[in-house]
């Protein structure tokens, strides 16, 4: 299932259900399918987030990236549904994660601190307000 930007979509999902339906999703829309594949399949799953840069620099701002944690036996396990693409190497690992996006402090990038039950709400009115991916980072 493609990342709404590797294949310039013009449709913004939310739900996990948008997400089955159009096909495609940004990170946030996506960790909730996968979040429901895994609850559905009685597997702990969360929803975690980091603080990165819009481009390979601070120079288009900020954005809030979302993730998903598991614990299917006796420790948390964080994967990326962001989906990979050229410079973009997610991969599962039960060990230290293997996420999309590494946090580059020079450029204030850092982990939100634990594992949220729900996705941010307030992300998820945004995305469920939005027509067009620019509405969702404008400036893109």
């Amino acid at each position: 299932m493609p990342h709404s930007f590797d294949i310039n979509a013009s449709v913004v999902t939310a739900k996990a259900s948008d997400v089955l339906s159009a096909g495609t999703g940004i990170c946030h829309a996506k960790a909730n399918l996968l979040a429901a594949f895994l609850r559905s399949a009685e597997i702990p799953a969360g929803f975690c987030y980091q603080h990165l840069t819009l481009a390979d620099d601070d120079s288009h701002g900020y954005c809030v990236h979302c993730y998903n944690a598991i614990f299917p036996d006796d420790h948390w396990i964080f994967l990326d549904a962001r989906g990979n693409k050229e410079g973009v190497n997610a991969q599962f690992s039960p060990g230290e994660p293997v996420l999309a996006f590494p946090c580059r402090k020079e450029y204030d990038e850092y982990f939100w601190y634990g594992i949220y039950a729900s996705p941010q709400m307030h992300i998820m009115k945004m995305l469920e307000s939005s027509k067009t991916i620019p509405n969702v980072y404008p400036g893109i």
